[in-house]
């Protein structure tokens, strides 16, 4: 009982960092940014691709291990795996402005101006709105919507 307790406070505090990592990207980004502030921005984007592990994995341990609910409550729900499929859809879209920050951040002169495609801010609006979206299906799935009678 009290490894389940530990592994759903970690697994609820790294969705905290999730979001918080990436409302914190959301907020930084300009249209033109130094190399400074993208390095800044891909300590934060790395920030949130550690709590995304720590999600990933006590998420794993609570479905799988057999730690909280019994596998099937999890497996045989589709509003569990839907969750389970826009996680990895925010993780898939997270790649492409992780790898503009990387690809911008090195550089000999640190005050230099990048301009930012107006696709990143697009695609991180795009990560917030489906992170928002999964605390309604958790919701439901814990509430048994979803399981067939």
């Amino acid at each position: 009982m009290t490894t389940t307790i530990f592994i759903k406070y970690i697994h609820f505090i790294a969705i905290f960092m999730v979001v918080s990592s990436v409302v914190t990207e959301h907020l930084l980004l300009k249209a033109k940014m130094t190399r400074a502030e993208l390095k800044r921005l891909s300590v934060i984007d790395g920030f949130y691709g550690i709590s995304s592990i720590i999600v990933v994995s006590s998420g794993l341990s609570l479905w799988l291990g057999g730690i909280g609910k019994p596998v099937e409550f999890y497996t045989n729900n589709p509003i569990f795996l839907t969750k389970v499929g826009l996680f990895i859809v925010v993780g898939l879209l997270s790649l492409y402005p992780t790898i503009f920050f990387l690809k911008n951040r090195k550089g000999d002169v640190q005050s230099e101006l990048i301009e930012l495609p107006k696709s990143i801010k697009i695609v991180i609006r795009m990560e917030l709105l489906i992170l928002f979206s999964i605390p309604l299906l958790a919701t439901l799935m814990v509430n048994g919507v979803g399981l067939k009678s």
